[in-house]
């Protein structure tokens, strides 16, 4: 049951059973789970196609429990109690009031207005493409991945991100913002908060990969989705700074009915572009090993409300990749190429920019 004043969830259930609440973080969330317990087929189905009420999120737990989370930032109160015939459990929330306090950001690039939850992302408005939001991952106490040669993940996304700032700023009609410009610490949470605020119709995270084999190379463009496999949910484990366990916690799932269709169609048509402009460009000048375009549940990614990718554009954890990340040249090829590729997909997308 949904209206303006509360959002209310009900599990049937087939027996009385113990419910347990917790807070977690990063990010942080209250998980209401039943232990011992198993999803229905139906539940199931309705988790995975989008039936379930925003802004819950319900998964089947490997440690044999269901597990309903609600995101911090996308409620006013909450409560849940159990009903015993027939048993039930039921949640209720109350929403937001319009009014919404200001959060921490950047202050030389944050909006003045207030910032819809990042959990309730709203319908992609009907309008060109005409304000890009580049995320330079990481940044201040948050190194990120680091190399064999104490390379740091946070200052290779903030060179690349400001680089591809330049370039797209030159295309006409296109507002570029930046998450970040400089070396501070912003968090995920409010990195989506600030594309939402802004009206952001394109966001593009900028990460750099690391993996435990130091033979690993080459690159891959994420979208929103369920992990396909366990390397997937490794790296946004890793991006998100959660444990692997919690990682799929209410996101492993696809919550479709936060996203909408044409979120998704154009997230991946951004990624295919973004993927296949880094690969045809930089093939030749370096070797390029294409690890394709994969979906996992990046925090960014979840509760951004517009087409949003998240490029790892090389292995630092990768000796030879190492130090092509840390020349210059190979920086601006790795932001011109990103660049060419969201030209296509605007110039797919809305026939006056060339």
């Amino acid at each position: 049951m949904t209206s303006p004043e509360k959002t209310r969830l009900v599990l049937d259930l087939d027996r009385r059973a113990t419910v347990t609440e917790q807070r977690a973080a990063n990010p942080s969330r209250v998980v209401i789970a039943l232990p011992n317990a198993w999803l229905s087929q139906t539940a199931q189905t309705k988790a995975t196609n989008g039936t379930i009420p925003s802004p819950f999120m319900v998964s089947q737990l490997p440690s044999h429990a269901v597990a309903v989370s609600l995101p911090i930032t996308s409620f006013r109160t909450y409560k849940h109690f159990t009903l015993s015939h027939p048993p039930r459990l039921v949640i209720d929330v109350t929403p937001h009031s319009t009014e919404v306090s200001p959060y921490r950001l950047d202050p030389r690039e944050v909006s003045q207005r207030s910032a819809p939850p990042p959990s309730q992302p709203v319908t992609p408005r009907a309008k060109g493409y005409t304000t890009i939001v580049i995320d330079p991952g990481h940044g201040g106490k948050d190194p990120g991945a680091r190399g064999l040669q104490k390379t740091e993940e946070k200052d290779i996304t903030l060179k690349v991100g400001l680089q591809l700032r330049e370039l797209l700023s030159k295309q006409p009609g296109v507002r570029v913002l930046m998450t970040r410009d400089r070396d501070v610490f912003i968090e995920l949470e409010d990195r989506a908060k600030f594309a939402n605020s802004s009206e952001a119709d394109l966001f593009v995270s900028i990460h750099v990969n690391s993996h435990p084999s130091r033979q690993v190379k080459g690159i891959e463009i994420y979208h929103f989705g369920e992990a396909k496999d366990q390397r997937a949910l490794e790296v946004a484990a890793r991006e998100n700074g959660t444990p692997i366990i919690n990682t799929g916690v209410g996101w492993e799932y696809l919550v479709a009915d936060l996203l909408t269709a044409k979120k998704i169609e154009e997230s991946l048509e951004l990624a295919w572009n973004a993927k296949e402009s880094m690969v045809s460009q930089m093939n030749g000048p370096y070797v390029v090993n294409d690890h394709g375009v994969k979906t996992a549940p990046f925090y960014v990614l979840r509760f951004t409300s517009m087409p949003s990718i998240l490029a790892e554009i090389a292995y630092i954890s990768n000796p030879d990749e190492e130090d092509l990340l840390r020349k210059p040249a190979f920086v601006r090829d790795v932001a011109q190429s990103l660049y060419h590729g969201i030209v296509s997909f605007l110039t797919n997308n809305r026939p006056d920019i060339r």
